[in-house]
């Protein structure tokens, strides 16, 4: 028996639910069921109502749903257009200061180390001109390209297609390693002109000439025969009585040279012996350093030792920190130096002017000859507590901080929260950065001795120099949070940090006890720091869901989902 459609439904003697009247705007209630609400609206105001308000709900959510971008509220929009004004400003205040910093840096520290060297005869080169381009471990590569190079290259370039794996295609990698085969193929024969020889007792002997650089490892070094190059030692005992046309570089107790020198010498070692010649400048970090009567340098001496004897000549200036300095050959240049004596015997020279900070008057004898009378200033020593520009200094670094702090979290927010999160697990965080606090200089500086690779070395160095600065960050967070309370907002995430990092500069500040709380701060921080990396590189796998599948929530009787309410 079929329905009339003329004939009208029975309305309902209640009003509708909420429930009933999505399943109607869903068109999911039977035909007749849906009829008796379609009438039943048309007489009841309530439930007209309620289904008008439920279409609209309904209509605004799917089309949230399907916006990719919601708009924001205009008062939000318009507070959003605010801060982003107002990110202009606090970016050009930030770097505003951070220049100033820099600036103060420089003018505090570096421009006048660059003149004290510049005044000991460097010949106004930049630091980093002169301790990387022109310093031990860069003389002979600019001329020549090692096996060690070429694998170093190839190693950052694999280490590259393996961190851009998933946006490269296969193609690429391909032709970038085709690329790297070829370029190492077509290396001249000259690439190879570096030589290492190692054994209890190693010698170059008078009738050798040995063309290109040489390292030398053994108890006992001797050179006698020429090196047309620079010489790399690592021994006990080193003697250079040959003909270097480089520099000499030396790692050892006791280096004596008694040859010629065309290049500088650069050592640290417990004793330097010279009673040869040196044609350019002297680098010494040593115990004690003697230049004999017959021993000739053309150029500079920079010591940082304990001893200093000069008996022979020098050819420009003197730059010395040591404790006993005895001058009693031919400076001519200017002698400057800082220590505890200074003494001028009786053959003493000195052409340029003498300025002397210690804690008595120089000694000079009545025979010397010098050009001016001696420059002499007391050391003070006081605490560094009582002094003004003490205070300067940590409140422009602690700002510094602050700043590197801020550029940090706004740059990369989920790491640095990462990091902090890290710091939270302190014996992990403790043992790992004892073993990066002390592991990875060693590995920077084997890396550029060893000749795996300059760049390797001095990158891996400055990484560690950022980890460095970064640890007291890390951990002025996470006191903050200790303060303050957790918080994942950025802007309470970075006040937070800023009220920690405050307290932590300034116990560390604690005579006696700040030197510990800074060893803590540093270890703790790296460790962290650390740890955050290798999470990020190996992410920890989630629990493993339940095998038991989840029954699904059964539908109404005579339901379809989706489907248009029948006819």
């Amino acid at each position: 028996m079929t329905e009339d459609p003329n004939v009208h439904p029975e309305p309902f003697d209640e009003h509708l639910d909420e429930m009933t009247c999505l399943l109607y705007l869903e068109g999911q209630l039977e035909r007749k069921r849906g009829q008796q609400v379609s009438a039943h609206t048309q007489d009841c105001l309530a439930c007209r109502t309620l289904l008008r308000a439920l279409e609209h709900e309904s209509r605004l959510l799917t089309r949230a749903m399907l916006e990719e971008d919601e708009p924001l509220p205009s008062r939000l929009a318009a507070f959003q257009e605010r801060a982003r004004k107002s990110m202009q400003w606090i970016w050009g205040a930030v770097f505003g200061l951070a220049a100033t910093g820099a600036y103060a840096f420089y003018t505090g520290y570096i421009e006048p180390m660059q003149q004290r060297f510049e005044q000991a005869g460097f010949g106004g080169s930049s630091v980093l001109n002169l301790m990387i381009f022109q310093g031990a471990f860069w003389k002979g590569w600019q001329s020549m390209l090692t096996l060690f190079e070429v694998l170093a290259f190839l190693t950052i370039a694999a280490s590259a297609i393996m961190f851009f794996r998933r946006r490269i295609r296969r193609g690429s990698a391909f032709a970038m390693m085709v690329a790297g085969i070829c370029a190492a193929a077509t290396l001249s024969s000259t690439a190879m002109a570096t030589e290492f020889r190692k054994g209890d007792t190693v010698e170059v002997s008078k009738d050798e000439n040995i063309k290109g650089d040489v390292y030398l490892s053994g108890h006992h070094v001797k050179v006698e025969g020429t090196v047309d190059g620079d010489v790399y030692v690592f021994s006990q005992n080193a003697d250079i009585e040959g003909h270097v046309t480089g520099d000499v570089i030396g790692f050892a107790q006791v280096v004596r040279i008694s040859g010629q020198v065309d290049g500088n010498v650069r050592s640290f070692t417990n004793t330097t012996l010279i009673s040869g010649s040196v044609a350019k400048n002297v680098l010494s970090f040593s115990e004690a350093i003697t230049v004999d009567s017959t021993g000739k340098i053309g150029g500079s001496i920079t010591t940082f030792v304990n001893s200093l004897t000069i008996d022979g000549h020098v050819g420009r200036d003197l730059l010395v920190m040591c404790k006993s300095t005895s001058i009693s050959g031919t400076v001519a240049g200017s002698v400057d130096a800082k220590g505890d004596t200074l003494r001028f015997g009786p053959g003493a020279q000195v052409e340029g002017s003498v300025k002397f900070k210690g804690n008595q008057p120089p000694d000079v004898s009545p025979k010397a000859t010098l050009a001016s009378i001696p420059e002499f200033s007391k050391l003070e020593h006081q605490t560094q507590y009582s002094e003004s520009k003490f205070y300067v200094w940590r409140v422009i670094w602690t700002a510094a901080v602050i700043l590197f702090g801020l550029v940090l979290f706004l740059l990369m927010p989920t790491f640095a929260r990462d990091s902090v999160d890290s710091a939270e697990r302190y014996g992990a965080s403790f043992g790992l950065g004892a073993l990066v606090m002390f592991g990875i200089p060693i590995a920077a500086i084997f890396a550029c001795i060893t000749v795996v690779g300059l760049i390797i070395g001095i990158s891996t160095f400055i990484v560690w120099l950022v980890a460095l600065f970064s640890a007291q960050i890390v951990v002025g967070t996470v006191v903050g949070q200790w303060m303050m309370g957790r918080t994942r907002e950025t802007w309470q995430f970075i006040g937070r940090m800023v009220v920690g990092v405050i307290l932590v500069r300034v116990v560390g500040m604690i005579p006696y006890l700040g030197g510990w709380v800074r060893l803590a701060v540093v270890l703790w921080g790296m460790g962290a720091i650390s740890l955050a990396i290798y999470r990020r590189f190996h992410p920890e796998i989630g629990a493993t869901a339940p095998s038991t599948p989840v029954a699904p929530t059964p539908l109404p009787p005579n339901t379809t989902i989706g489907s248009p309410q029948p006819a």
